[in-house]
């Protein structure tokens, strides 16, 4: 199994004349994050792409380059790149070029968003929402076979026998599919054969485990020989012991989840319900190491998944307390976890 970090490098909007020095600092510590990640051996970073004020990053290719120059080992990818609102061939661009930078090392994650900031910012319309994702991913997994393209739609100009450049240092770009729980999202993963990443951050991840049965068996009723790739991404927090790990994480935790909650008529998130959610069958993967580990282990049997992102960097989180988090992660949840699937074998 890969085990890795993702982040939406949060930040409190900028005010003043002084630019936006929260911004700033949010990329500064996502980039000494991301360099101990990779000095500790983890094996996946992401970044995601948000289009407003509480997000530092609207251009994950942008932002990975820079991780890429301080690495040299973790994959990079997006999580997730709004392709629904993106153009495909400036997207291939982009994450083609971070692969030449990068020895070979990016990826996207591709997914149709779950928020909408970005529709209306480049033209698009929101009540297009899946029929331009599904436009836009053939597009671009086209551009991803063939150095030359010719390719017609309905909501982008053709494409004659066009060059795309530059191609990217590996022969195929990893192209995943993100997704939070929408049936047909992953029988289209699997149909078109492409690794997909499961997003839970809320009720019991366990029951969501049909969906990777069944893009397993949209791969094989689409005649791929083996199935592609299964992962989660999730919340969670590690350190020392349960209650300290769960007392660090929630004021950032409940202050972006209340955030968002208040947009989408949610109700705040209490500390009842966050405790709840971080026992054995809830969604946070907040704990010790070995609880953490047991979770991810559960959530193996359930899922038989062969990617664990977890984003701990959630909210207003010390910078400081995070980093003791990705050491306690690589360093004792991560060979746990090995460990058991080992034995399991």
């Amino acid at each position: 199994m890969e085990f890795g970090l993702y982040t939406f490098v949060e930040s409190d909007p900028p005010s003043g004349a002084g630019g936006n020095v929260a911004g700033a600092k949010a990329l500064a510590d996502m980039l000494g994050h991301a360099e101990l990640a990779d000095r500790l051996g983890l094996d996946v970073f992401a970044l995601g792409e948000h289009h407003r004020p509480d997000y530092a990053v609207s251009a994950p290719a942008v932002a990975l380059a820079a991780v890429a120059a301080r690495t040299s080992r973790l994959r990079l990818s997006s999580a997730v790149t709004v392709l629904s609102s993106d153009d495909p061939v400036r997207a291939f661009q982009q994450f083609a070029t971070l692969d030449l930078l990068s020895n070979g090392r990016a990826e996207i994650m591709a997914g149709r968003g779950s928020f909408i900031e970005s529709f209306p910012l480049f033209g698009q319309d929101i009540d297009d929402y899946d029929g331009l994702f599904a436009e836009k991913l053939d597009l671009l997994l086209k551009i991803r076979a063939a150095e030359r393209v010719t390719w017609q739609g309905e909501r982008r100009p053709p494409l004659r026998d066009a060059g795309v450049y530059p191609r990217p240092l590996q022969e195929i770009l990893p192209v995943w599919i993100a997704v939070g729980g929408t049936p047909q999202s992953v029988v289209r993963a699997g149909t078109l054969g492409l690794p997909m990443a499961l997003a839970i951050i809320g009720g019991e991840p366990e029951r969501f485990a049909p969906l990777a049965a069944l893009h397993r068996e949209a791969a094989r009723r689409a005649g791929h020989a083996t199935a592609p790739a299964f992962g989660l991404n999730c919340h969670g927090f590690v350190a020392g012991t349960d209650q300290e790990a769960a007392d660090a994480f929630f004021p950032g935790y409940a202050k972006t989840m209340s955030r968002i909650g208040a947009e989408r008529g949610w109700p705040p998130t209490s500390r009842a319900q966050y405790d709840a959610m971080r026992g054995p069958r809830g969604s946070l993967f907040v704990g010790s190491p070995a609880t953490v580990a047991d979770k991810i282990l559960r959530a193996h049997g359930a899922f038989g998944h062969d990617r664990f992102l977890l984003q701990m960097a959630l909210g207003p989180q010390d910078p400081e307390s995070v980093a003791r988090s990705i050491e306690l992660y690589a360093g004792e949840v991560v060979p746990r976890v090995r460990e058991g699937l080992r034995k399991a074998a």
